[in-house]
This record gives structure tokens, C-alpha cells and sequence, in this order.
């Protein structure tokens, strides 16, 4: 990505976290990338096209964690709540890593930019994830009874919104609140992770 867009887009996950999505305003974001507004307009049409770039460019490093994973499927016979952490883990410490985007993907999710945009959008980037859910699903055949739309989008959000308690200092960023965000995901999801066929 270009060195200014890039910029740009680091600079207004700053101006979100700073004053909200509604009052971020394109000044304050040229004003953090060091740059003129007018530098924004040729990269940019305007603030709604610029949230909706920031919201996918986090969006597909988020999804580039499962890519970067060494996944050993035969862990779920033997370790269905280690296999699920092991996939857990990266993602729920990429959040508290990256503060500036783990609060604009938080306000931007819970925003009335985000149904249109999640209409509208297309998600292959996620095609690894949606892999080892499908894996999951097979695997144990419970998974199937639950709502799968719900079950993931609790997980996955549930994981950002923890995260950013964490960066916002409301949690403390420590083994003990990890461990309790986990077993708290877990709680509704470890009586469906037992396989049809065990091993």
C-alpha cells in the first residue's frame, strides 16, 4: 500500500479512537497523518469512503492471522478447547496489540455505517477462517444445531469488543484476564465441541 494512504488510514483509526466516528472530521485526520486535506481528497472521496477503507483494511489483517497459522486439525479429537485457543489466542492478542483498530473496529461494527456496509461487501479474505469453521462443523456435529451466523459473530465480537476493555485500561492486560475472556467464550461453546465418530 502506498506510504501516504497507509498514512491516511493509520491516521484516521487515531482520529476515531480520539473523538468517535461521528466527530472525527477529515481536518483532524490530515492534521495526525501531517498532511493537507486536500492531500486526503486525492486519495479519498470523502469520510465516508475513508471509515469504510480503514474498516476493510483492518478487517483483512484480521483475517490474515488464520492465514499465518499452522493449524493442526487432529487437535480437536484430542484437545477440542486447545484447538479453538490455539485459533483464539493470535486473534484476541492482535486486537490488544493494535489499539487504534481494535476501537475504530469496535465503534464502526456497533455504527449504522457498518449493516450497509457488510450488505455490500465481499469477504474472501476470510476464506481460511471460514475453512477451519467448516473443519469445526464436521468435526463436531453439534456445531450444526446452533445458529452458525450467531455462534461465530459472538465469538468474534465478543473477542474485540474484551480487547478493547483491554486497551482502554477497563481490563488488565494480563494471563488472568485472557484466560477469563476464553473460558467465558467457552462456556456456551464446549458442550457442542464433541466429535460424532471419536478418536
Amino acid at each position: 500500500m502506498d506510504d501516504t494512504r497507509t498514512r491516511i488510514i493509520s491516521a484516521t483509526m487515531k482520529a476515531v479512537r480520539q473523538y468517535g466516528l461521528e466527530g472525527m472530521r477529515i481536518q483532524n485526520v490530515s492534521d495526525l497523518a501531517g498532511i493537507s486535506p486536500g492531500a486526503i481528497y486525492r486519495y479519498f472521496d470523502g469520510k465516508d469512503q475513508l471509515i469504510r477503507e480503514c474498516f476493510t483494511c483492518v478487517d483483512r489483517q484480521a483475517a490474515a492471522i488464520f492465514d499465518q497459522l499452522e493449524f493442526q486439525p487432529s487437535v480437536m479429537f484430542t484437545d477440542p478447547i486447545g484447538a479453538v485457543k490455539q485459533l483464539w489466542l493470535p486473534y484476541f492478542r492482535f486486537w490488544v496489540a493494535h489499539p487504534d483498530e481494535t476501537v475504530f473496529y469496535h465503534r464502526f461494527r456497533d455504527s449504522a455505517f457498518f449493516p450497509e456496509y457488510d450488505w455490500n461487501r465481499k469477504v474472501t479474505y476470510f476464506d481460511t477462517f471460514t475453512g477451519i469453521v467448516r473443519l469445526f462443523r464436521d468435526t463436531f456435529p453439534g456445531l450444526k444445531r446452533m445458529n452458525q451466523e450467531l455462534l461465530w459473530l459472538h465469538v468474534l465480537t465478543s473477542t474485540v469488543m474484551y480487547a478493547k476493555y483491554v486497551v482502554e485500561g477497563i481490563l488488565a492486560d494480563d494471563q488472568e484476564t485472557e484466560d477469563a475472556v476464553f473460558q467465558l467464550l467457552m462456556t456456551g461453546l464446549s458442550g457442542y465441541l464433541k466429535p460424532e465418530n471419536p478418536v
